[in-house]
Order: C-alpha cells, then structure tokens, then sequence
C-alpha cells in the first residue's frame, strides 16, 4: 500500500502544508480579500489564518498585527473545530473570551467574526475573519456576505493549488505534486519501501518538429492521450499515483512490491500508439528508470534525481529498463563536472590548444592542408583524450562554444602565418547544431573578411551524416557554405551510416575514408577489394578522395594505385603542436627543392 489516504488526516495535512509554503503571488491575492472584506462589512480588521495542530499562522491580515499565536490562543480554533461560523458582538460578555490573552492584551480584540475554510474534501483548513477593538453587532446579511467572501478565497486557493500541482496539458499530478507528496510521506514517518520509476514515450525533437509542422494542439493531443494510455496499459493500483514530470515524460510512485517495475512497464508498453489527431498515430519507443527508496532516505528531489539517471542510463545505453546504478550514476556525475570545467576552460581560454595534422598529395608527396585537433590540458586531471571530452560537448550546448574557439584559433593561426611560407588550408570539425543555424555562413564569411583571409583557408569537415540528412536547415547551412567558398569535407566515410546514394544530398568536395577501412589493406583481401571499389566510385562521382590512418609505405602504394587523391596518417606525421608544425614543414620543403 503506498500511503494511508483513505482518512481526512493526510490529506488535510497535505493540504495545509501547501498553504503553509512561502508564495508571494498567492499572499498578496489574499491581501486583496481581507481589503475587500473589511470594505464590504464596514469592520477595520480582517485577517485570513490557517490552524495546523498546534498554530494558527495568520497568511494575509488588514489592520491587524498578529502573525502567528499557538493554537490554543487562537480565536479560529472554535471555528474550525466546530466547523460554523462563529460570531462574538462583544467578547468581554462572553465567557469563553473574557480572560482571553488577545482580548485583555494585544491585540484587544473586543469583536470577533470568522468562517471556516473548506476545501471541495469538505475539510476546514482556516478561517477568514473580521475583528475590531470595540464592540459590533453583526447581521445576517454581513454573515451572508462574510461566508460568501470565504467561499471565494476557496476557490481561489484551489485554483491556485490545481495550477501549482497539475499538469495544464495532461491533466495529471505535475512535478512539483511529486515532491511534495514525497515529502510528505517522509514528514508523515513512512518507513515502507517504496520505487519510483520514470517512463519516456516520445523523442522530445521529433514532437518539437511536429510542432513546427502541425502546429501545438496535435502535439497536446499527443500528449493527452498518452496520460489516458499509459494507466490504461499498466493498470495501476488503487494505492499507485501517475505523474507527469516533463514533457513527455511520466513517472509512477508504487510500493517495492508492485508489479510495476521498470523492466514491466517497458514491456508493457513497446509497440504502443498515440494519437495526433483522428486518423493520425504516432508509434512510441518507452523506456523506463526506476529507484528504489525509504521515505526520508533521500530528499525529495534526490529521489527523482535517481530515477532520471536510471532512464537516462537506459536510453544511453539503448535497453528499454534500468534500475538506479551508484557507479553508474557517479560516472554520470563525473561526466557533469568534466563538462563544467569545459566550460570554465572555455571561458576563461585556459588548458585548451591546438595540434595540427597534415594531409599529403599521395601522388607527390607535397602537403595540401592541415586538419585542427583539440586538445585539453586539465589543471587537475592533466593530459585528456579526445574521446573523453568531445563526445560529451557533442551532447550539450558546449560542442558550439568548443566549435567557435577552434575556428577563432585557427584563423587567429592563419593571420600569424600571413606572409609566411606556410599558406595551407586547415579544416575544422563542425557539428550538425551549427550548419542548421541560420545566417551560420554569413558568420563564418564575415570572420575571415574581416581577418583579411580567404574562405578557402578554413575547411569545413562534418561528421553526423544521419542527422545532416534529417535536417533541412544543416542541408542548406551546408549548401550556403560552399557558395561562400568555404571546401566541404565528410569525415569517417565507410563506417556507420555510409551509403553513396546520400552523398548527391550533400554539397560536398572530400570524402575522408575512415582509417578502419584503411588500416587492414596491408593484409586483408576483402579490405583491398572493398576499398578499391569504394575510391573507384567516388573518384567516378567527382569527389577527392583522402585515406586517414595511413601508417606505412605498403599501404601508400596500395592507396596510390586505387586512385587515391590525398592521405593523412602517422607514416606521414601525427598531430602536432604548432612549432613542431612549423619545423615538419620547413623540413618538407627543403626535402622537396633540395631532394
């Protein structure tokens, strides 16, 4: 069973809480009603209170001081307790009053109206009430007046508590009912064992895209119709609660017990459809996370928290369910604190620098461009590889930053080498993300006009050849790059998602084979055959073809003999720092005018 709520006691403890909490907005609301109430019955004091076991706070008040009393002090404790309104012309005649602290002393309450709060569950939470420091008889008309006042507080602190705790689209406990509800369990000393688990359906870009396309409303419809889905499918107990906690995001809290754990729901719920509007479905892919907890183990937040790694972790890891992992998630938390310090290596332009690696004619030898390679020094951490922080930039808005300080090196490079001997293209990784902005090729225009240099010495090589061919926007990103000169190269052709017909698709002038497909020329037949066809093929679509990998003179000559146009590897030389660059070249061009 997941929590008691079949009583009034939960659930007036819960809704007290939620009034109890901090919320301007609502306050200086209710500031308003104790105006109009002292304005409308013609009494100068008016405050609106709420009683828990042993307080009375007062929430908004008018002329009247007090802010907090216990409860056996209070004046409203008769109003909620007896659940009437309570009604005292004068209380120095009353002999429940006569001696009353308030009343004999600050603030002198010598009149005292109040009329309970009650939610639609029928239970009184507060009073709004009406004194003054001298007697006042009291119609029934005022009473009329006064209860009907309290009636619209209600409703408007339903309103408020529905807007703050309900999903507006789904209709569905939001977030923000999911923490408190923890809380609540861990304030109430709930000791039994609980899981929460988190469900994804729907891929966030696809709906944003369909959004573009169709406009909201089908995706609301989408969204809507999932929350009616997905109770229907699992069919949770009565003890069970949904949540939505993003968009297009769910989550379920349940007993450890329950059936409905992540790898169920998983299950339960592969191959399903929603629907976009009549007519039109959607397929959903679901994954789930789930963890497991003890209220008061863990904040509130800490828990949710968890179950979000565990989904993140499945979704990463491409298996549909996956329980909260410790080391796992601490891999994740230092994934997080890499990317941070990225950040503050961007910002303040410190640890990161640049090797370069040339690309050479294999017909003759002679050095045609140089590829840019980032690097990161960590101030703790040391020498890091590539591999260890460019696939996480790549997965937030870092990879752009990242993108822009190599560019901005790179021709801050080429400004340096001006005049110089040296006059070689460098080309530089560029991300999906950046070809779809727009203008992005005018930007890159303008900084190399305005550092005096043509579009010719910065290449623009490009990776996430699926994702290219998705986007319209990176289509044409790229397509407005080759207009402005800029040489267009596809890095890592022949692995993954390597097919020739997608190539007329985009305006490309080097195909870069991935060193995977060069490395076993040496010594693999089906290599050589597959290779060969491969650099017959573009060389006959027009493409330069550039080998990476290349390690030794074999495979040079097997290379030369396909037709290949150029070729970048260690047999040549590895990435290096800018003055070694320096040396290498001046060394290739004595070899050649000398050798």
């Amino acid at each position: 069973m997941l929590m008691n709520l079949g009583g009034d006691e939960p659930r007036r403890i819960k809704a007290l809480q939620a009034l109890l909490a901090p919320d301007e907005s609502r306050d200086e609301v209710l500031r308003k009603f104790v105006q109009l109430a002292s304005q409308a019955l013609g009494i100068p004091g008016s405050f609106i209170s709420v009683l828990d076991d042993e307080h009375q706070f007062v929430r908004a008040s008018r002329n009247f001081d007090l802010k907090e009393s216990s409860r056996d002090d209070s004046l409203c404790r008769h109003v909620v307790d007896s659940d009437i309104p309570v009604v005292v012309p004068d209380t120095l005649q009353d002999a429940r009053f006569a001696t009353h602290p308030l009343i004999i002393g600050e603030p002198f309450i010598r009149f005292y109206a109040g009329v309970p709060l009650k939610n639609r569950e029928r239970i009184v939470l507060g009073t709004l009430c009406v004194t003054d420091t001298r007697p006042h008889t009291f119609s029934t008309e005022q009473l009329a007046t006064l209860k009907l006042l309290g009636e619209l507080v209600m409703s408007f602190l339903e309103a408020w508590h529905a807007a703050s705790f309900t999903d507006v689209v789904t209709g569905l406990p939001n977030r923000q009912r999911l923490i408190r509800d923890l809380q609540f369990l861990a304030a109430a000393g709930d000791t039994t064992s609980r899981r929460l688990v988190l469900i994804d359906c729907i891929d966030m870009p696809r709906a944003y895209e369909l959004a573009r396309s169709m406009g909201m409303l089908p995706v609301e419809n989408l969204l809507k119709d999932m929350a009616t889905l997905l109770p229907l499918r699992l069919r949770p107990g009565v003890d069970d609660r949904f949540y939505t906690v993003a968009t297009g995001r769910f989550a379920i809290l349940t007993g450890a017990n329950s059936r409905l754990s992540a790898s169920y729901v998983a299950t339960v719920l592969q191959g399903i459809s929603a629907d976009l509007e009549e007519g039109i479905s959607v397929e959903l892919t679901a994954w789930a996370g789930e963890t497991a907890f003890t209220p008061g183990s863990f904040p509130a937040q800490e828990i949710l928290r968890q179950g979000v790694s565990a989904l993140h972790e499945a979704i990463g890891q491409g298996v549909s369910s996956m329980s909260f992992n410790e080391s796992f998630d601490a891999s994740r938390t230092d994934d997080f604190l890499l990317m941070n310090d990225l950040s503050v290596a961007l910002e303040k332009n410190e640890g990161l620098y640049l090797v370069y690696q040339p690309k050479v004619c294999l017909r003759t030898g002679v050095p045609l461009g140089l590829e840019a390679l980032i690097r990161w020094k960590h101030p703790t951490r040391g020498e890091l590889s590539p591999a260890m922080f460019i696939p996480l930039a790549s997965q937030t808005n870092l990879v752009s930053a990242l993108t822009e300080w190599v560019i901005n090196s790179v021709i801050t490079q080429q400004k340096a080498w001006r005049g110089t001997s040296i006059s070689l293209p460098i080309s530089v990784n560029v991300s999906e993300v950046d070809f779809a902005r727009e203008g992005y090729a005018d930007y890159l225009e303008d900084k190399m006009i305005k550092a005096g240099l043509p579009t010719a010495l910065l290449g623009i090589e490009c990776m996430e050849t699926e994702s290219i061919l998705e986007s319209p926007a990176a289509l044409k990103g790229l397509e407005m790059l080759k207009l402005r000169g800029f040489a267009l190269s596809l890095d890592d052709f022949g692995i993954g998602y390597s097919n020739i017909s997608y190539l007329r698709r985009m305006p490309l002038d080097v195909i870069k084979l991935d060193k995977s497909l060069i490395s076993e020329l040496s010594s693999d037949t089906a290599s050589r055959i597959i290779a060969r066809s491969i650099i017959k093929m573009l060389k006959d679509l027009d493409y330069t073809v550039l080998a990476e990998g290349v390690e030794n003179a074999e495979i040079v000559s097997t290379l030369r003999q396909y037709g290949c146009d150029q070729a970048q590897g260690f047999f040549y030389s590895k990435p290096l720092p800018v003055e070694e660059l320096q040396s290498w070249l001046s060394w290739k061009l004595r070899d050649r005018l000398y050798g």
